[in-house]
């Protein structure tokens, strides 16, 4: 039987990983108390430093609303071997601040440490997501050392703090379209390393509108599959961008990322697979927003609403 729960993450308040943006994201007492109030019951830890990161006080927080710490999204510079012992440091003591505060919590659901590419740190990456080439991609030994890194950090992860990772494709970095992800995954061991499906950041990386090319991904990478994060993708932003070449920034801050039920995801879909394979955990909401901009608490509880008619 399926177990669904739902949760948001602080990007939908605006509190992204990326260094140089304008704005300030909304305070994270606020976020939670609103992540409530809309009907969530699980988040994420958002950017180092944004939540507190001491494990008694975070507990606190999230115990006295009753919201479960789910996962952690930690970006890596994975094709530079120089950024490998300083990335897997931050992982490993991000995860264990994960794994304390479940620990206190005694929640089901392990968090998972969340990892990525250090995304929109490429220009050409950066200037070309939604529509990356081949030529766009990783050499054979880029490959190798991206692949070292992602085991390094799974792997330390797993000893000194005993949680599992899942990695994060995303746009704007080297693991955005379907073939790059099918790679990474035939890569890596499976016993070692998850896939957080993102269905938002996969439909505008394939470089489609089609909103069942999701499904088509999720069947291919099922086995694959310990997380699931539900975003949408507009199909008339995301056209625009590329037609007139915006970069990643430029098609986020126009709303290339729109509430649920109003791009082309197929949502029914998402739920009615995640229910035939009775996926068990969490679903976590996010619609990227840059800090400033947008209404998160009113699409929080719009995205909620959206979900639960179609039996989320």
């Amino acid at each position: 039987m399926s177990s669904i729960l739902v949760g948001n993450a602080p990007c939908s308040w605006g509190s992204l990983e990326f260094e140089g943006l304008e704005g300030k994201p909304v305070p994270y007492g606020q976020m939670l108390d609103e992540l409530v109030t809309t009907g969530y019951t699980g988040t994420e830890l958002g950017d180092w430093g944004y939540m507190p990161t001491d494990p008694a006080v975070l507990h606190a927080e999230l115990e006295r609303r009753r919201v479960a710490l789910v996962g952690a999204f930690v970006p890596v510079r994975l094709k530079e071997a120089a950024a490998h012992a300083d990335g897997a440091a931050a992982a490993v003591r991000i995860a264990r601040l994960l794994a304390e505060v479940h620990e206190r919590a005694g929640q089901k659901h392990a968090p998972f440490l969340v990892l990525a590419d250090d995304n929109g740190t490429d220009p050409a990456r950066t200037q070309n997501a939604g529509r990356v080439g081949a030529d766009l991609g990783l050499s054979e030994p880029e490959w190798r050392t991206f692949v070292d890194g992602v085991n390094r950090v799974a792997n330390e992860v797993r000893e000194r703090a005993g949680l599992r990772t899942v990695f994060h494709h995303h746009c704007a970095g080297y693991i955005e379209t379907t073939d790059e992800i099918a790679q990474l995954l035939d890569r890596t061991d499976p016993g070692l390393l998850g896939l957080v499906f993102d269905t938002g950041h996969h439909l505008y990386g394939s470089g489609t509108s089609d909103g069942t090319a999701g499904l088509a991904a999720m069947d291919r990478f099922a086995e694959r599959i310990w997380y699931v994060h539900l975003k949408d993708c507009s199909r008339e932003v995301a056209e625009q961008a590329r037609a007139e070449g915006w970069d990643y920034f430029t098609a986020v801050r126009h709303g290339v990322f729109c509430e649920l039920g109003r791009g082309a995801v197929d949502f029914p879909g998402v739920v009615n697979w995640l229910k035939a394979r009775h996926y068990d955990g969490w679903a976590l909401v996010e619609q990227d927003v840059l800090p400033g901009l947008g209404t998160p608490r009113e699409s929080a509880q719009r995205n909620r609403d959206y979900l639960r008619s179609i039996g989320l």
